[in-house]
């Protein structure tokens, strides 16, 4: 079986770096993985993507020889399996509020006896290589996703759960769980009580020996969350880069001809 990168990044001590697809479309997918990230997240929960496209995401980031990593709907066992089963070298699941919907994420992630994941890894079987039944279990990351105040109440219970590779934060929910509308959501979070919580789960993974991930909006945040000791950052997405890539180029063209940003919109017609 292919090993998986992270993991060798990882043990020599390396940040990794990780792209977010919510577009559905192997073309988008396939650009984004020849960039030089290190790893490459499909977004099946928020993003605008299906399980078959998904699978052709991944066929064409194969080229590319970055990590394949899928974000699943949620704490199911089917789509967990058919991620996997699909080629996905890791699974981040979301709203794991308890010690107990972390071992049960594992068990979806692991062939027996560490698990009860069944056997069936249709494409997987040709894109990660011989010998997937017996290593996969070694290779394959379980992210669980801390992004509520339960969780956090729970935190070093699910840091320390039996074959969970890491605690992956989605900054936007973790914000409306624990400033109970306080605050907005959003990603790179200033707010002291938010770095707190951000610098407390990166202590309880690394007193649990799993990985910290964070998700960011801008390189500069990333840069200070591995700082703070993230093993992995994400870095927006491919939808926010694309509007914000064309909402510049727009901007430049209007103030070189002297025209406002709204010179273009033309209500009530083409």
């Amino acid at each position: 079986m292919i090993k998986n990168r992270l993991k060798q990044l990882w043990a020599d001590g390396q940040p990794t770096l990780n792209g977010w697809l919510s577009i559905a479309n192997p073309f988008t997918a396939e650009i984004m993985a020849a960039q030089g990230y290190d790893s490459i997240s499909i977004d099946l929960q928020h993003g605008a993507v299906d399980y078959q496209t998904a699978l052709s995401m991944l066929q064409a980031m194969r080229a590319s020889a970055v990590v394949p990593l899928v974000r699943v709907p949620w704490l199911e066992p089917g789509i967990i399996m058919k991620a996997l089963d699909a080629g996905a070298y890791g699974v981040i699941c979301p709203m794991v509020n308890t010690a107990a919907q972390a071992a049960e994420f594992v068990s979806y992630m692991r062939y027996p006896p560490l698990g009860n994941r069944s056997f069936g890894p249709t494409r997987a079987n040709f894109s990660a290589g011989a010998n997937y039944a017996v290593e996969a279990n070694a290779e394959i990351l379980a992210f669980a996703m801390v992004e509520t105040a339960e969780a956090m109440e729970n935190l070093e219970a699910i840091a320390a759960t039996p074959g969970l590779d890491g605690i992956y934060v989605g900054p936007a929910d973790l914000t409306l769980g624990l400033a109970q509308g306080r605050l907005a959501p959003g990603f790179d979070r200033e707010e002291p009580e938010m770095i707190e919580a951000l610098q407390k789960i990166v202590a309880a993974c690394k007193r649990a020996g799993v990985r910290a991930a964070l998700h960011c909006g801008t390189p500069d945040y990333a840069a200070k969350a591995v700082g703070w000791g993230f093993d992995m950052t994400t870095v927006s997405n491919d939808v926010r880069m694309l509007a914000g890539a064309a909402e510049a180029s727009v901007k430049k063209f209007r103030a070189l001809n002297g025209q406002s940003a709204a010179a273009s919109s033309a209500k009530g017609g083409y």
